[in-house]
C-alpha cells in the first residue's frame, strides 16, 4: 500500500506553469480541502495556545484573508459540502470545496504576495492537511455536454 501524499503549497513547477498562462482573463480556482483534526501551528505562534481544530483555523484564515481577497476582486461563486464519491477513490473525502473567481490571474498574484496575506496564510497552513487547487478558465459555447 502506498503512503498517502499530502499537498499544501504549489511546487515551483506548477506555480511556474500557472504564471505562464494568460494573465488578463477571468479565472476560477477550484479549492478542495481536507482539514487536520487539530490545527498544526508552529509552537511559537500565538494561535498554537488556542487548541483550534483545523476547521476553526481555516475559519480564521478566511476572516484574516477575506478583506484582501475582496479587495483584489475575488468572489466565491460556489461552495458545497461533499456528500458522496460517485467516481473516484472511495477513501478520499473533502471537508470544504468551493470555487473562487478572480477577475484575472494578476489579482490572485496580488493577493498571495500581499504582506497582510502572508501573515494570514499561516492559518491556512495550520488548518489544511491536504488540498487541491485547480485553475479553470471560462469556455464559451452552447449549454450541455460536448
Amino acid at each position: 500500500m502506498m503512503a498517502e501524499e499530502y499537498y499544501l503549497d504549489p511546487t515551483r513547477e506548477s506555480f511556474d506553469a500557472f504564471k505562464a498562462l494568460p494573465r488578463d482573463v477571468p479565472i476560477n480556482m477550484l479549492n478542495m480541502l481536507k482539514f487536520h483534526d487539530q490545527a498544526q501551528y508552529p509552537e511559537d505562534h500565538p494561535a498554537a495556545a488556542h487548541g483550534w481544530s483545523g476547521e476553526r483555523a481555516y475559519q480564521e484564515y478566511g476572516k484574516t484573508s477575506g478583506p484582501i481577497f475582496k479587495r483584489v476582486g475575488g468572489t466565491i461563486i460556489w461552495r458545497g459540502i461533499m456528500e458522496s464519491m460517485v467516481i473516484g477513490p472511495q477513501d478520499q473525502h473533502w471537508d470544504s470545496v468551493f470555487i473562487a473567481r478572480y477577475p484575472h490571474s494578476g489579482a490572485f498574484m496580488e493577493m498571495i504576495t500581499d504582506p497582510e496575506y502572508k501573515k494570514a496564510v499561516v492559518n491556512r497552513q495550520a488548518a489544511v492537511q491536504t488540498s487541491r487547487l485547480i485553475r479553470f478558465g471560462d469556455v464559451d459555447g452552447p449549454d450541455g455536454f460536448g
